[in-house]
């Protein structure tokens, strides 16, 4: 009885493990390249299995599209590898074993690509030209719109279709430098110069946002074509006589109001910028007197902090004779110096330069050069101060605090040097050259 009892027991337990041998999953037989290819669309979505939880999930609309199914931490869950034909079976099979492998070592596949396309957008908004737009934006209170323009406008030509798209922490010092060199290659030594100067504050902008963590820039010293450095063009005092002569020389044969917008330079030595937009409700010939607002003047456009200092510009005799007769020519529009095709416009500075041309001096002497020949001649000829020629420059004190409180500006000082400076002028072709302020000396 014992023996059946046993038996029994072994014959019982060998059935119920046979039932249950069949009733496992069967391993699913791996798919063949021409199966996704060849698959087609049913009324309902279905999937063909490769096996290990890889399956190519065929939709009525006959796309395709790559999933595995996965446990994780007690979860099922689902991982897209995107769609076929674009992932070929061979690509969807490479993720299965890496998303395996990341599951094996207890790392969720799902969070890992969520990250990955997070950091991917996150590195796309930060891309160069991205940081660049945006600290262009972040300056517009603090520029003129003509300096906005300027310098988008010299990103987008030079700078973006080099940079542009790659992320600003992936810009080294040697694509840097190829970006500076493109520009040089032009022959714009200069204007090399000035981008590295701009991506320069680009970069640190960025890293003060958090978007960076380095500057290139600074690494490209001496990697750069060197510059000239000087000034504008402009004639000294002792060759101040042959460049009256040369412009007498042509005065016969110029525009009216060119020839006296050229002599007002010399006499007023404003800014070109300043004398071309002047209008003739700023002056008043009655009175003698001429101030240009503030908001005209150079230190006076700035955004922050504008220098609120009207100037005075004091023509002496021979400049309110000369503003009397282009009265005659130009008295009944806006302004002293038209524009010729648009009366409603200024005029540019392009009559002076064309006629510095052909007196011989280009390259030699400037708009800006007159400027920097009066204060050679006031300082050196007439002795006067260097602060006081400042202010008939309209250059700032460079005292912060001392500015303030410098309302007189020189005023009465400065009426006397102008006067001067226009007798030394008339002068300067003869032989009575006006010396400081002890009148006339006979030279042989």
């Amino acid at each position: 009885m014992t023996s059946r009892f046993y038996v029994g027991i072994f014959v019982g337990t060998f059935s119920y493990q046979q039932k249950n041998t069949n009733k496992m999953p069967k391993l699913a037989k791996p798919l063949t390249d021409v199966q996704p290819k060849n698959a087609k669309p049913k009324e309902k979505p279905y999937k063909l299995p490769d096996g290990g939880g890889l399956y190519l999930l065929v939709n009525p609309d006959g796309s395709k599209y790559w999933r595995l199914a996965y446990r994780f931490a007690g979860f099922q869950k689902l991982l897209a590898f995107g769609k076929y034909p674009e992932i070929s079976l061979k690509s969807a099979r490479e993720a299965r074993t890496v998303a395996r492998e990341q599951i094996h070592a207890g790392i969720d596949p799902s969070q890992t690509k969520r990250i990955k396309k997070i950091t991917k957008a996150t590195t796309n908004a930060n891309t160069f030209e991205a940081i660049a737009r945006e600290w262009h934006e972040n300056k517009l209170n603090s520029w003129q719109e003509r300096t906005a323009s300027n310098v988008l406008h010299r990103l987008e030509k030079d700078v973006f279709p080099l940079i542009g798209k790659l992320p600003i922490t992936e810009i080294k010092a040697p694509a840097m430098l190829d970006v500076l060199r493109q520009i040089e290659k032009r022959g714009a030594v200069e204007m090399a110069k000035r981008q590295g100067q701009v991506c320069g504050q680009i970069f640190r902008y960025a890293i003060a946002c958090g978007k960076a963590e380095i500057n290139p820039v600074p690494d490209l010293r001496g990697a750069l074509k060197a510059t000239e450095k000087g000034h504008h063009a402009a004639i000294t005092p002792d060759e101040l006589p042959d460049f009256i002569r040369a412009f007498e020389a042509i005065e016969g044969r110029m525009y009216a109001p060119t020839r006296i917008m050229f002599r007002l330079m010399m006499l007023t030595f404003v800014r070109t910028s300043e004398l071309t937009t002047t209008e003739w409700s700023e002056i008043d010939l009655e009175n003698e007197s001429w101030i240009i607002p503030w908001q005209r003047m150079k230190m006076g456009k700035k955004k922050i902090n504008p220098r609120k200092v009207d100037h005075h510009v004091f023509l002496p005799t021979q400049g309110w004779k000369l503003l009397r007769e282009l009265h005659q020519y130009t008295g009944n529009n806006k302004y002293l110096f038209p524009n010729l095709r648009d009366h409603e416009k200024p005029a540019t500075n392009f009559g002076i330069l064309a006629a510095v041309k052909r007196m011989g001096y280009k390259g030699e002497m400037t708009g800006h050069g007159f400027r920097s020949l009066a204060m050679g001649v006031i300082k050196e000829r007439l002795g006067y101060r260097h602060e006081v020629v400042d202010r008939q420059l309209s250059h700032a004190s460079g005292d912060t605090y001392g500015e303030a409180y410098d309302r007189a500006q020189f005023l009465d000082e400065r009426k006397v040097m102008m006067q001067q400076y226009a007798d030394y002028l008339d002068n300067a072709t003869s032989a009575n050259i006006i010396l400081g302020k002890f009148g006339v000396r006979k030279t042989a």
